[in-house]
């Protein structure tokens, strides 16, 4: 057997932050068995930071810092440029101009792939310069090798998914501890499962732009954001979650990616959603993340693991560059599964399907759940149960909650509105999705 000759991937490294430090160490950590597995070398060459000064978990010798990406893209000792700084702008600048260079790239960002990454793959194809994501969805789940590798010979059907760690946690402390949103909140961000700004986590975005990049590969067509419909956990109310309980359900930030038989358009939402406790997504806790994929040969397929940190992000980061050590040894430029074939339009949000959650406030009073019946019954929906507690003192309003049956987003809206302007009704409300799992 012939020898294999050394190699040697030098690694152009911006961002050592939370997970370029992780990327940095892990490294170091797994040198040996990287390269008995690959038979190359990785080496992080260079690095570049925004401050050099600033104190970091890792010791990086000061030589291979500087403060201006362009010196990784332009040295031609580099290989692969691994994109860790986040953002949009910035991001896209940075790997357009390494993908032009002819450098692989890796990144870990999903907003700059769910926003621009069309123009990015497209480069990546006519430059023959492969971009690898796996860190951009789901942390440490390679749920895009699976579904570009392991199941390119299905026709995608669906795809759920619980894609935000510090949202479950969030949800997760309000099920099974009682407490209210923001002392959730304040729970995630003191033991650093929550940034101090939380907006993208808790307003649905973060998983938003994950399902974007599912969308694309299940489906080959990028969305534009505004074609996405995207609602955050903030309103969910220790009262919801109590009710959807007693209903047999948990409240579980899902994102949905599926598209309709009928006509091929593609749903892409993301929305805090009633999830059957029988459903092993239910059963997600904490800042795990888990999804299922549904495809026409293999059926229901079902990853789970920790979806964000810095072991869980730089593990996908380090086998993306492996994967690149590889191709680059074999001269493979773009690699794997891409696929164009764009299939459906977006499908808008009023004639998405599902069943749905209804809480309202309700005068306490004979004849107002005939009146919201009427208007359900005359928009073609279905109550499927109806829970009308006792109110434990006296009062004029009291809740109602509904679980309807499959409908149009749309019709639901329509019925609702004239619902809300029914005297007995008051304004404040709560409609959830109901997830049918298991079923394409």
């Amino acid at each position: 057997m012939t020898k294999t000759p050394d190699r040697t991937l030098r690694i152009g490294l911006a961002g050592l932050g939370n997970v370029g430090a992780g990327v940095y160490k892990n490294l170091l950590k797994n040198h040996a068995l990287l390269r008995e597995r690959t038979g190359a070398d990785l080496v992080v060459t260079k690095i570049a930071v925004r401050d050099p000064k600033r104190k970091r978990d890792v010791e990086v010798p000061p030589a291979q810092l500087t403060t201006d990406w362009r010196e990784l893209v332009d040295d031609p000792e580099i290989d692969v440029i691994v994109e860790l700084i986040g953002g949009v702008d910035g991001a896209f600048e940075l790997i357009s101009a390494a993908l032009r260079a002819g450098k692989a790239v890796v990144t870990g960002n999903k907003a700059v792939l769910a926003e621009r990454g069309k123009a990015l793959i497209e480069l990546s194809e006519r430059t023959n310069a492969p971009l690898y994501c796996e860190a951009a969805v789901a942390g440490g789940i390679p749920i895009i090798k699976a579904v570009k590798e392991a199941l390119v010979g299905n026709r995608i059907e669906s795809i759920h998914g619980i894609i935000n760690g510090t949202s479950n946690y969030i949800l997760t402390r309000m099920t099974r501890a009682g407490i209210a949103f923001p002392e959730a909140l304040a729970e995630a961000q003191a033991k650093g499962y929550a940034e101090a700004d939380p907006a993208l986590d808790v307003n649905g975005w973060d998983a938003g732009h994950k399902a974007i990049i599912l969308a694309w590969l299940s489906y080959g067509r990028w969305l534009r954001p505004e074609e996405v419909s995207v609602i955050g956990i903030e309103d969910i109310s220790l009262e919801d979650v109590a009710f959807a309980g007693e209903l047999g359900y948990e409240i579980k930030l899902l994102g949905v990616v599926r598209q309709e038989q009928a006509t091929k358009r593609i749903e892409v939402r993301v929305a805090p959603a009633l999830v059957p406790k029988a459903h092993i997504l239910a059963s997600v806790h904490g800042v795990f993340n888990a999804v299922t994929v549904r495809g026409d040969v293999v059926g229901e397929t079902l990853f789970y693991g920790s979806g964000a940190g810095q072991d869980a992000t730089s593990s996908a980061v380090i086998g993306d560059l492996a994967d690149a050590a590889q191709n680059l040894a074999n001269a493979v430029g773009t690699t794997g599964f891409v696929p164009h074939g764009e299939y459906g339009e977006a499908l808008p949000l009023d004639e998405t399907v599902s069943g749905y959650y209804l809480r309202l406030s309700v005068a306490d009073k004979p004849g107002v759940l005939a009146q919201i019946a009427s208007i359900t019954g005359a928009a073609g929906i279905g109550i499927l149960s109806v829970i009308q507690p006792e109110p434990e003192q006296p009062s004029e309003h009291v809740p109602l909650v509904l679980l309807l049956h499959d409908a149009k987003y749309g019709d639901v809206q329509h019925a609702l509105r004239a619902i809300l302007a029914l005297a007995a009704v008051q304004e404040n409300h709560t409609l959830l999705r109901v997830e049918t799992l298991g079923q394409s």
